[in-house]
């Protein structure tokens, strides 16, 4: 795989935002603009150094569709800072929820075969549609303060060969990194050696991203408390606080004691997902895990989620909800 030459910057956290938690999956290209705020509220209070001003100066100076006048421009403000009194060695990862999987299932991107006309427009669609939320996520986090850049995988040349990353320059990450700013990426529709095209899922990136710029964390953020020992709907449903992952990728739960079968979950994923869903989550974050990086999973918009942000996690204490996912000791 191309990488950059240069060294990568020491990254903090690796953040993903769930398409479930921060669009409203039910509802074609609908965000749910409370959790993305709170997201990246608590994203801003995680990277604070007590240095940040209160109030966040905005970075989104365009003018939005329907805005009864122009943006506000604190110039003077920005000019009169000495910084921004951030930790910006964050990367934000998100899904797509609600946006482009209706596209990809109905045209078939995720199987290939451009040569097909169908194919063709469906990556297009696709593309059109993650783009677009990547943006709104982008303009959520500049209103925050938080100096984000949207990188699309697709036009940062990263590919497949039959679904497994075959190509990932990571060269523009780590610059961006490197100049002070957050890079915001997305699952998305990419070419493939083999299929001509496929959907490369934001787990996948998060796999490689860690094994590339080692992060201290990385945070799952969903629309749940974490994973469960089968779908959070049953109402048996038990909340798995900690799994370790063997040197051979194998796991087990380590908290709660479960009665029978120490592995088994049970994994619900909806039909319009052309990324695996939760299933994919687990299995990356254990690779995630080997490399001595702990995962945190948990419920966006909580203070369990900011606690993770902040990298604030006791999992001897009964007071936070969530899964942690680390290498076993």
């Amino acid at each position: 795989m191309a990488e950059a030459a240069r060294k990568p910057r020491p990254v903090r956290c690796i953040v993903k935002l769930g398409g479930a938690a921060i669009t409203n999956k039910g509802e074609l290209e609908s965000i749910d603009e409370e959790s993305l705020q709170s997201a990246c509220a608590q994203l801003r209070q995680a990277m604070s150094d007590g240095a940040a001003p209160e109030k966040a100066r905005g970075m989104d100076w365009s003018r939005r569709p329907g805005d009864p006048a122009d943006p506000v421009v604190d110039a003077e403000g920005f000019a009169g800072m000495a910084g921004l009194g951030l930790d910006s060695n964050f990367v934000v990862v998100h899904g797509a929820g609600s946006f482009g999987h209706f596209q990809a299932s109905r045209s078939g991107v995720h199987k290939g075969g451009l040569h097909s006309t169908l194919v063709k427009a469906g990556f297009v669609a696709t593309r059109i549609s993650v783009t677009s939320l990547n943006q709104e996520i982008v303009r959520a986090l500049a209103r925050e303060g938080i100096p984000s850049v949207g990188m699309s995988p697709f036009a940062c040349g990263w590919s497949t060969q039959r679904r497994n990353l075959a190509s990932a320059n990571a060269s523009q990450i780590i610059e961006s990194l490197h100049a002070g700013f957050v890079p915001v990426l997305h699952g998305d529709a990419v070419l493939d050696e083999s299929l001509d095209c496929t959907i490369l899922s934001g787990d996948v990136i998060i796999r490689h991203l860690a094994q590339l710029l080692t992060p201290k964390y990385v945070v799952f953020l969903t629309d749940v408390h974490g994973v469960y020992d089968r779908p959070p709907t049953d109402p048996n449903a038990v909340l798995l606080k900690e799994i370790e992952v063997d040197d051979n990728g194998g796991w087990s739960i380590v908290k709660p004691a479960l009665q029978g079968n120490r592995k088994g979950v049970e994994i619900s994923v909806a039909a319009h997902d052309t990324t695996g869903g939760m299933e994919t989550k687990i299995l990356e974050a254990a690779v995630i895990a080997r490399l001595g990086v702990d995962v945190y999973i948990t419920k966006v918009d909580t203070e369990h989620s900011l606690r993770a942000l902040k990298g604030d996690v006791n999992t001897s204490s009964d007071n936070w909800l969530g899964t942690v996912i680390r290498a076993a000791k």
